[in-house]
């Protein structure tokens, strides 16, 4: 792979400087400790010590990555295999000027946890966030006497039985949770669906760019015109690089018109990232690089 930087290059082309081993790398995530967002984090930064620095909102999270807040990094929800992307999500990365440095692949395994010593059949009411208690409702079905209270963390509903110490409630959440605020797991994977995984990306201040990355993510305009995207897609095609994901969202004030997000993995065939960015520029309008990072391998199941 040709390794020489593009003279429109916004990046410095070097690996992120190593930090001392006994320095914890603070990590916004959002939601509560013990969220699927510290379990996503600490996989990604499996050989650092990590500290979480919880967010109520992504919004938080990002300012804070923004304004180097007593935190190095985040972590953001991304897509979804079953719900989708997070379009919400892109229109935050899109307008927050930072860099996307990684991604991490996450199953998600959803667990009932109460009190030590209680039985699924002894609950009243469980708690947790409403995507989580839908993710389980052929489980529940067999409890149809069962309260089933929306929430706004899964972990956060953990925190809250436990806390509380509530007799009778479950939390559907992690093991994480379940381990950290002292609950016993008492049905594990209760998920219907078990190949729900949930891509993560990993936020930065810093304008790099790692060694050899192979992987790009990136938001462009397409004129309003026939074959203007087709002429974009032909292009990524012609450069060796394989498209991976694409979503689209409204400009808002623009009728019928869109940005498109996209992901694309560089094919061993492919030249350097920043020559197929600049192949796209002239078929384009507003395209920005959100990053450009090294591919995290894809779960199994």
């Amino acid at each position: 792979m040709h390794m020489s930087q593009s003279p429109t290059a916004p990046w410095n082309n070097d690996d992120r400087p190593a930090a001392a081993a006994d320095v914890p790398l603070r990590v916004a995530i959002q939601g509560y400790p013990g969220a699927f967002h510290e379990i996503a984090a600490r996989k990604h930064f499996a050989n650092r010590s990590v500290t979480v620095v919880a967010c109520d909102t992504f919004d938080e999270l990002l300012a804070r990555v923004s304004a180097a807040d007593g935190v190095d990094e985040g972590i953001m929800a991304i897509e979804n295999s079953i719900a989708g992307g997070l379009q919400r999500n892109y229109e935050l990365l899109q307008n927050s000027g930072l860099t996307v440095d990684g991604e991490v692949y996450l199953r998600i395994e959803q667990h009932l946890s109460a009190l030590p010593g209680t039985t699924p059949e002894q609950l009243t009411e469980v708690r947790s966030h409403p995507m989580a208690i839908a993710q389980c409702r052929r489980y529940f079905a067999q409890y149809p006497r069962l309260k089933l209270v929306e929430m706004a963390d899964t972990a956060l509903a953990a925190r809250e039985v436990a806390e509380g110490r509530l007799v009778g409630v479950g939390a559907i959440a992690s093991d994480l949770a379940a381990a950290r605020y002292g609950l016993e797991v008492i049905a594990p994977g209760i998920e219907t669906n078990k190949k729900n995984f949930t891509r993560f990306l990993t936020i930065t201040r810093r304008q790099a760019v790692p060694h050899r990355p192979d992987k790009v993510s990136l938001s462009f305009v397409a004129a309003h015109e026939v074959g203007s995207l087709h002429r974009i897609l032909g292009e990524l095609s012609l450069q060796h690089a394989n498209l991976t994901k694409i979503q689209s969202m409204p400009l808002v004030g623009r009728e019928w018109e869109y940005r498109f997000f996209c992901d694309f993995i560089l094919t061993p065939a492919a030249p350097h990232w920043q020559t197929v960015v600049d192949a796209l520029r002239p078929l384009t309008q507003e395209l920005r690089v959100l990053g450009a990072y090294r591919a995290a391998p894809k779960p199994v199941a």
